[in-house]
């Protein structure tokens, strides 16, 4: 059994999240197998690209059920955050279910293009495990579809409005920016995950 697994997702995030979490120090097993999934203490879902697809992925390899029924932490990342809600509006997807509320498109603007591409300090609007040691810090963000404020949000970024960038309800936590790609203030929150209870 593996202490720390990454979902293979298929995203092209895979390489840089396992590089960046041998930085701590940690091997993390990158499986579609099921069994392993279950028996992690820590699992992490990455995802790059389209919801849809990614879900299909998921489904293929027979593992919506199997992260629906993780009670280790969870962490989702970018797309996986965004995977772990009832709903994308990109290609009209039925996702996880883990947290409710809904994926939207991001509106662009001459001043604000979609996707939003680069950094941004996040605002803190709950306490987060995966927060601590991180006020007024920088993280990069990649994404075209966003979520609006909802109960899970525990952090939010500004970009033309309020999105979610960090989310918890129990086990489940997400973040929609790039940990893996946000230099120290990324490895800080992965090491916050690694510690989570």
């Amino acid at each position: 059994m593996s202490d720390v697994v990454v979902i293979d997702s298929g995203g092209a995030n895979l390489a840089s999240l396992g590089h960046a979490l041998t930085r701590l120090g940690v091997t993390a097993t990158v499986t579609r197998d099921p069994a392993l999934i279950g028996a992690a203490q820590r699992v992490l879902l990455p995802g790059v690209g389209a919801a849809a697809d990614a879900m299909a992925r998921l489904e293929s390899a027979g593992l919506v059920g199997v992260i629906k029924e993780i009670r280790a932490p969870l962490l989702g990342i970018c797309l996986g955050m965004q995977l772990l809600f009832d709903h994308s509006a990109e290609g009209d997807t039925a996702c996880l279910g883990l947290l409710r509320g809904r994926v939207e498109p991001l509106p662009a603007s001459p001043q604000l293009p979609a996707p939003h591409m680069g950094w941004n300090t996040i605002e803190t609007c709950a306490d987060h495990e995966l927060l601590t040691g991180l006020e007024n810090q920088y993280f990069y963000f990649v994404h075209g579809y966003g979520v609006r404020p909802v109960a899970a949000t525990t952090a939010t970024v500004d970009y033309g409005g309020a999105w979610t960038a960090v989310v918890r309800v129990g086990n489940v936590h997400g973040v929609q920016f790039h940990p893996e790609r946000s230099g120290a203030a990324g490895a800080r929150l992965l090491e916050n995950f690694l510690r989570c209870v």
